[in-house]
């Protein structure tokens, strides 16, 4: 597999980044795998998650797209933050980041024997998600034209799935969307009661997990034609799709499931409404679509970490035998084969992690992500060392102080949270904490940054 080639391939275009994108941003499996917790914890209050969660999105794609746009490098976060706020913080980035990335595809293959549990009842979730995890690290090794050409296809069948559920719910609507926002309501035991700060804090941040994705495309800038002037493009049109394919079903199916209560404690809420009021035959059809939705979102955030470790191998962050070795690129693929590898053998080993903890310390890593992200694109306005990118975002820095002060609120609401939130908030600063010492100690004397490698 060695190969003196040292630079990806250029053959994306704007919509074979997108497709890999949208892929992992995956609204269907969100719905199916993520959302469920987050109707749990915070019920309709989930809604009022959803709009905290989608103002932070928002102003975060704009960060995305102007950071991408001056640093569209395979490393992604942890360049941007290293170019605008030095070496320590960029590690620091990897750090967390490289704990938030490996935790979607576990997450997401866990959640497959639940899906197809009313076709394929009794399937084993773990060894299920391993065969998927493996399946998919494989043909992530191959050419990533050729993976977007997959994952587009596959994206129809999760459009259709998604669209199938926003019909049922707008056909028979039972209750008033004013009064599921105004009066939110959260499960205890069978009851509903009203929801809690403290809920809808831990829901924000699964929420953002849930709407997570769109900067993503900044993986895939060294193989996008004119990455600098075509990759802002992808990361908003990544997040509109996400928001139309995610918020909205939920609100068709909150105002029309005919058990409120039954609905937000379900283990598989979105399938058993699509049983309940379309039947048996949409409700399979419906299946195998979030089925093929979440394969396809692991197979691009396969891609996506194999890019990541290998620029993190690029630049040395590892010790020179394990570099060396990640950042090989394969000789006819074309793709960092081996870091492929070993993201996928770090994420089939997760899948021994229990589901519910694993959505949250992701949840609680995407505000660290998101902080360093609104920091990075304050300094590299102020230090002029974004002033290159084609993209700038619009009145700056708006979006970067809403994200703060959004982020600030979420992290505050975690904390109220003594059983899970601050758990997951505890466990974040101990990743923090490690990246610093490990920087500190080893990399600050060999001079580590987060080099530019990409070509021009």
């Amino acid at each position: 597999m060695t190969d003196p080639k040292t630079q990806l391939d250029r053959s994306l275009g704007t919509a074979g980044v997108l497709f890999l994108t949208l892929s992992i941003t995956t609204p269907a499996s969100s719905l199916f795998v993520i959302v469920p917790g987050m109707l749990q914890i915070a019920g309709t209050g989930a809604l009022i998650a959803l709009g905290i969660a989608g103002l932070v999105c928002l102003c975060t794609a704009l960060i995305y797209a102007e950071l991408s746009s001056a640093f569209p490098v395979a490393g992604g976060e942890y360049v941007m933050v290293g170019q605008t706020l030095g070496p320590g913080a960029g590690f620091v980035m990897l750090g967390v980041n490289a704990c938030n990335n490996l935790l979607f595809p576990p997450v997401a293959a866990l959640g497959i024997a639940s899906v197809a549990s009313t076709v394929l009842p009794g399937l084993p979730a773990v060894p299920l998600a391993i065969a998927v995890l493996i399946a998919s690290t494989l043909l992530g090794v191959l050419n990533v034209r050729f993976n977007a050409v997959l994952t587009g296809s596959f994206l129809a069948a999760e459009v259709a799935a998604v669209l199938v559920i926003l019909a049922l719910g707008l056909h028979a609507p039972l209750r008033d969307l004013a009064t599921l926002l105004l009066h939110p309501v959260a499960p205890v035991g069978t009851a509903l009661v009203p929801a809690t700060a403290a809920n809808i804090g831990l829901a924000t941040s699964i929420a953002v997990f849930a709407l997570n994705g769109y900067g993503a495309a900044v993986y895939f800038g060294e193989e996008m034609h004119a990455a600098p002037q075509r990759i802002a493009q992808s990361i908003l049109l990544a997040l509109l799709g996400a928001l139309l394919l995610e918020v909205v079903p939920i609100l068709a199916a909150l105002i029309a499931a005919p058990d409120l209560a039954g609905f937000l404690t379900a283990e598989d809420p979105f399938g058993g409404f699509v049983r309940a009021l379309g039947g048996a035959v949409p409700s399979l059809w419906v299946t195998i679509g979030i089925a093929i939705a979440i394969v396809n979102a692991v197979i691009a955030c396969i891609l996506a970490n194999g890019r990541f470790f290998f620029a993190t191998a690029r630049d040395d962050s590892w010790g020179r035998p394990l570099d060396a070795w990640l950042a090989a690129i394969h000789p006819r693929f074309g793709s960092p084969a081996r870091a492929t590898l070993a993201s996928g053998a770090i994420g089939i080993a997760a899948c021994f992690l229990p589901l519910r903890l694993l959505l949250v310390l992701s949840g609680t890593g995407l505000i660290a992500i998101y902080a360093g992200l609104a920091f990075a694109a304050i300094a590299g306005r102020r230090r002029a060392t974004t002033a290159h990118a084609p993209y700038r975002m619009p009145l700056h820095p708006i979006a970067a102080v809403v994200t703060l002060l959004v982020l600030a609120a979420i992290a505050w609401l975690n904390w109220l949270d003594p059983e899970e939130g601050r758990p997951a908030l505890l466990a974040t600063a101990a990743q923090i904490l490690a990246s610093l010492l490990y920087y500190a100690l080893v990399l600050r004397r060999r001079g580590w940054v987060a080099r530019l490698s990409a070509r021009p």
